[in-house]
């Protein structure tokens, strides 16, 4: 695993500005990096990282199972216990799932660690699916990356298969998609997955969660008073599930992607179950939730541990355990809801930046990779995104 300079191509701003991509630059820095890019081997890719990948998501997957059957469990992850059997429901009758993103420390040898499993609201999907597979074009095309070189990136494809599978599942012909307002990075992954959904036959409507409203039959409403049937929402569920629109979800009859099951495994009290489950697995970490780690974390040979907030993002309120001691390495407003801690695996640093590989899954497929990096260790929202190839 290399990271290689190249020389970005010259007219790249204004490509974004014509495809629509407005995010690559935030607070005036950069996101989208194209002054290097990641070279890895075909057995690193497929070894790895893809086969990795698709076996922790079956374990996570038998989690959800063990959890929705478990009111310990239930509790554990905050689940709210007016929503318990609308939880097992989404799970009884396998509601489908559109995508996910793991999060992984991986150097170019050795297994890859999850850190942790995005199952519910990931971004930076248009600019994995579509824009650096863009960036391998051209610059093959310009002779400044070689021929044979290609990248893992299946994304697109799969996304408008996926779209029309769950089209017939549900039957659907029209599908809402929803993220918050004043997020372009948001509105960027939700106006991709709108254009995803319309190659594969859909009608689709946009509308901003703050704008949906909820009509005296108990029936979620766009602004022009449409009823919402089936919605892709960039929103997730714990907020959800505390909103004062909640207790409404049960009857509105709206089928949600992502499906509710998710907010299991997009909570990290996902990773001291896993490491409960699969002990030592190679590609997991230890974990265990805080109140637990004092009396079950004795003997292990780790040092130095992160403690985590049950629903941070965007690496918020992160703290590192080292001798008894707690520092604060970045702040946010998480953590009522409890914590986990798990063993420090540091990402590894290619020159002066730590780099993290997020693995995606559209259902249950591996489908390609994304590669952030920081001069921080904690990748936060504003990580850069550089792109990679295979050769």
């Amino acid at each position: 695993m290399l990271r290689i300079s190249i020389k970005p191509r010259p007219n790249w701003q204004q490509l974004a500005a014509e495809f629509g991509f407005h995010f690559h630059t935030m607070y005036g820095e950069p996101y989208w990096d194209e002054s290097a890019y990641y070279q890895l081997t075909l057995t690193q890719i497929e070894k790895h990282i893809e086969d990795p990948t698709e076996e922790i998501h079956q374990m996570c997957l038998a989690a959800v199972e063990n959890v929705v059957n478990d009111e310990t469990l239930l509790r554990r992850f905050q689940i709210p216990e007016p929503y318990w059997d609308l939880l097992k429901a989404s799970w009884a009758t396998r509601q489908p799932s559109l995508y996910s993103r793991l999060d992984l420390v991986y150097d170019g040898s050795g297994p890859a660690k999850l850190l942790e499993n995005n199952a519910d609201t990931p971004t930076s999907l248009y600019e994995s699916g579509f824009w650096q597979w863009l960036w391998l074009e051209q610059q093959v095309d310009r002779g400044n990356i070689h021929r044979k070189a290609d990248q893992f990136n299946s994304l697109q494809e799969k996304l408008i298969h996926r779209f029309d599978e769950i089209a017939r599942f549900h039957q659907i012909n029209q599908m809402h998609f929803a993220c918050c307002k004043d997020t372009d990075e948001d509105r960027g992954t939700v106006q991709y997955l709108q254009d995803c959904a319309a190659a594969a036959g859909i009608n689709t409507d946009f509308v901003f969660i703050d704008d949906i409203g909820l009509g005296d039959t108990g029936v979620f409403t766009d602004l022009a008073n449409m009823p919402i049937t089936d919605c892709f929402k960039l929103y997730p569920w714990e907020f959800m599930l505390r909103e004062s629109y909640a207790d409404a979800l049960a009857d509105a009859n709206v089928n949600w992607i992502e499906p509710l099951w998710k907010a299991i495994i997009s909570n990290k009290a996902l990773l001291p179950l896993l490491w409960q489950m699969f002990p030592n697995h190679p590609n997991l970490l230890p974990a265990y939730f805080a109140d637990d780690f004092s009396s079950l974390a004795k003997g292990s040979d780790s040092g130095k541990w992160i403690k985590k907030p049950l629903f941070s993002r965007e690496g918020a309120n992160i703290s590192l355990l080292e001798n008894g001691r707690e520092n604060l390495l970045s702040d946010g407003p998480y953590g009522e809801e409890g914590f986990i801690i798990q063993a420090f695996h540091p990402l590894p640093r290619f020159e002066n930046n730590y780099t993290l590989i997020g693995s995606w899954l559209i259902d249950d497929k591996p489908g390609g990779i994304s590669i952030r990096e920081d001069t921080c260790e904690i990748t936060q929202d504003l990580s850069r995104y550089l792109p990679h190839i295979i050769l």
